[in-house]
């Protein structure tokens, strides 16, 4: 008994609270794109290094495109503006992020290939976290529910 009336508390928190914690949701998952934008604004030219060494045409269009989209990202995510269309922009930029610059598979065993599994799994539970926006939408806490 007592297992199941710890259960109906976390069931009952989680919906009287679901605006508040999917704003939270919504603001820890744009987070990595906060940084990682601010990152690439600070260090451009390590940026665009960086583009370079994975081989990408166009490395400094690249580096614009990649911040500008981290922007809006963060943006849409923390705000609550086209929330829904943010996080399929979300969901495909990991995507792309992943299959460009964390192809594990392809570093010898070490601390390397370590390294990029993490980004990875980090990336495959980026997507989770856009899916579920996805699903649940802003909540009320956003620029969508407001208009």
């Amino acid at each position: 008994m007592k297992s199941n009336s710890v259960s109906l508390a976390v069931d009952e928190f989680a919906t009287r609270r679901a605006d508040s914690l999917i704003l939270i949701g919504r603001i820890l998952l744009a987070w990595v794109f906060v940084g990682s934008a601010y990152g690439a604004i600070a260090n451009f030219s390590g940026s665009v290094g960086y583009f370079r060494s994975l081989n990408l045409p166009a490395p400094e269009l690249f580096t614009m495109v990649n911040i500008a989209l981290e922007v809006l990202i963060s943006v849409g995510l923390i705000l609550g503006v086209g929330t829904r269309y943010c996080a399929i922009l979300t969901f495909v930029f990991v995507v792309a992020a992943t299959a460009i610059a964390h192809r594990y598979w392809e570093y010898p065993a070490g601390a390397q290939q370590i390294g990029q599994y993490n980004n990875f799994l980090k990336n495959i539970s980026i997507m989770g976290g856009a899916m579920l926006i996805f699903v649940t939408g802003a909540g009320r806490f956003s620029f969508d529910r407001a208009s």
